[in-house]
């Protein structure tokens, strides 16, 4: 099968989208004439033109209700956010308007639109290009919330996020967007709201999704030269959540890792970590442990960048405490 980067993956789906359906349109800051800050719509300008490929000013609210507008009127607006920190200009457009549509005009409006970019830290970017939302917008009634973590996921979980009759946000990395990947020629779409096991395990389920998902991998590798058996589970989707697969493995294997970037309080781990005590408590053999960033802001330095964010080490030492190796 070919290899092909993130950022491929994303264009391929967004392209045979807008083959198939011509009320798709992609519509954000440099995403035509410049051909994406991150390359990813290279070319689709040429293909689609300027009417189906659009620049928009550096005016996110603007732009975001324009599209909550176009898909209230038939079309399938694809808004990409340069980054998620400049979602923030946007919400109450994401928030108020697309997520609360449907349910406020009585049915009467769907709001097929997907809001896409990277989210999470991405080097010296500072604290307000590094911070990640996933948690903010899984809060959100009336949103789905997509965070793939390699090129086969992206461009099946884009198809099918583009194809949905709801607004969905769908995050990515800019850390990721060079990494190579499996994708077959083919058409093919993945199912929102079901996690994937990326690694069979029988000792500890370790939970992760985006580019957390290296981090987790990682440690399960460096765990299993001690005999510990991970079982890694890529969540996807953190709304809807797949709580069905993370309970059956931690049935399994009574102990349990969740890696998330975000901060700690009120995150996805959070409401994972709930969910297992409320519906597998006498399954666990010890309290599941979260491995966060710190509870601070990203700093631009690189030695407080890797003492900030989750990494193999603290995920090892999460993996050793649950086992009581530790």
């Amino acid at each position: 099968m070919r290899e092909i980067q993130f950022r491929e993956a994303l264009r391929e789906a967004m392209s045979e989208e807008m083959r198939r359906d011509k009320t798709v349109f992609l519509m954000g800051e440099e995403v035509a004439e410049y051909n994406g800050a991150y390359k990813v719509s290279q070319g689709m300008l040429d293909e689609f033109g300027p009417e189906r490929v659009v620049d928009t000013p550096i005016a996110e609210l603007g732009f975001a209700g324009l599209g909550v507008g176009a898909a209230m009127n038939g079309l399938k607006p694809i808004i990409e956010f340069m980054t998620f920190n400049f979602s923030l200009v946007a919400i109450d457009q994401i928030i108020n308007s697309a997520a609360k549509m449907y349910a406020m005009s009585g049915g009467a409006y769907s709001v097929p639109i997907v809001f896409r970019g990277p989210t999470g830290n991405a080097g010296q970017l500072g604290a307000t290009h590094s911070s990640n939302f996933e948690n903010w917008f899984a809060n959100t009634p009336g949103l789905k919330v997509i965070v793939p973590s390699n090129p086969y996921d992206a461009k099946g979980l884009m198809k099918a996020a583009i194809r949905d009759p709801d607004p969905v946000i769908f995050m990515e990395s800019e850390v990721m967007y060079s990494d190579k990947g499996e994708v077959p020629e083919g058409e093919y779409l993945l199912p929102i709201g079901v996690a994937d096991i990326k690694r069979k395990g029988k000792d500890v389920t370790l939970i992760s999704f985006g580019k957390m998902m290296k981090v987790a991998l990682e440690a399960a590798e460096e765990m299993a030269k001690e005999g510990v058996e991970c079982e890694v589970i890529d969540l996807r989707t953190v709304r809807p959540i797949d709580y069905a697969t993370c309970l059956e493995s931690v049935k399994k294997t009574n102990r349990v890792v969740i890696v998330e970037e975000a901060n700690p309080l009120a995150a996805i781990s959070s409401e994972l970590t709930y969910h297992f005590q409320r519906y597998a408590f006498d399954y666990l053999d010890a309290p599941v442990i979260r491995v966060n960033s710190m509870d601070i802001p990203l700093s631009y330095s690189p030695s407080y960048i890797e003492a900030t964010l989750p990494n193999v080490k603290r995920t090892i030492d999460a993996i050793k405490k649950v086992t009581y190796k530790s």
